[in-house]
């Protein structure tokens, strides 16, 4: 079967989220699944196959790390729908049966794709003893992201704090269910993104994400109510660094961006 490594949410290799997507005839057992993903060993593997016409979906997706399935994958979910289009699998707009329910991707004529994803529930929330010890910073407000994220969104001060953290990421693992979103409001918007996040995922075996789709689902709402647009894009400053354009409409958010096939090959296990 083929495999392939895409990297999302940016416009040239090597930069962006690399993700492996695997399109199957059906989902082999979980063991096999959890198995690739941990070969591959990129923030997420997602493994995709076909759906009876007529149904509410095209495809179902499935998404892993190196160590955990996980409920939501942004990156690798644009990953998948790059390939299907780039290959002429599957043509127009598909729908992604998930665990998070059916998720759409569109494709644009200018070579992005948008996501239709749940808008995270923001729920205030107390700073956690030792998180500024663990993190590198003090954060001044905390909120949880609700279960298919299932983070902890952390405001701090500026950009520069945002690109300076070196946290503990054992101790992070401490603090939520899947890991700690840290953002702030950009420096310079005319540098062409309004706010800046980093996000961290000790509990999932990724000490640092490079470009997280759903955590925009988080971060959209946040900036939009701050910043009173709904329409933003907000940097993810990690190493490979990457942006996402985010339209807040509501109980959904859109993500949009674009894809790159950097590696293709055959699996032979």
């Amino acid at each position: 079967m083929r495999i392939r490594i895409v990297d999302a949410f940016t416009d040239r290799p090597f930069a962006g989220n690399p993700a492996g997507v695997l399109l199957l005839d059906a989902f082999p057992d979980d063991d096999w699944l959890q198995n690739v993903a941990m070969e591959v060993n990129h923030a997420e593997t997602a493994f995709a196959h076909p759906l009876p016409e007529s149904g509410e979906a095209d495809w179902a997706l499935r998404w892993f790390t190196p160590a955990a399935e996980v409920a939501m994958c942004g990156h690798a979910t644009l990953a998948t729908a790059h390939v299907l289009h780039s290959t002429g699998t599957h043509e127009g707009r598909v729908r992604f049966a998930t665990r998070s329910g059916v998720l759409v991707a569109e494709p644009h004529e200018d070579g992005s794709i948008t996501l239709d994803f749940p808008t995270a529930p923001l729920t205030p929330a107390d700073i956690p003893e030792g998180i500024a010890d663990a993190l590198g910073a003090e954060p001044g407000a905390a909120f949880d992201t609700g279960p298919n994220v299932g983070d902890l969104l952390l405001e701090l001060a500026d950009e520069k704090t945002v690109r300076a953290l070196r946290p503990d990421h054992k101790a992070l693992g401490a603090h939520s269910a899947r890991g700690i979103i840290a953002t702030a409001r950009a420096e310079d918007p005319s540098r062409g993104y309004d706010y800046v996040s980093r996000c961290f995922f000790p509990n999932v075996g990724i000490d640092e994400d490079p470009v997280t789709g759903s955590a925009h689902t988080a971060l959209a709402p946040y900036w939009s109510e701050r910043l009173g647009r709904s329409d933003l894009t907000g940097l993810q400053a990690s190493p490979r660094s990457g942006r996402v354009r985010t339209e807040l409409r509501g109980d959904r958010t859109l993500l949009s961006g674009r894809a790159v096939t950097v590696i293709e090959g055959e699996l032979l296990a």
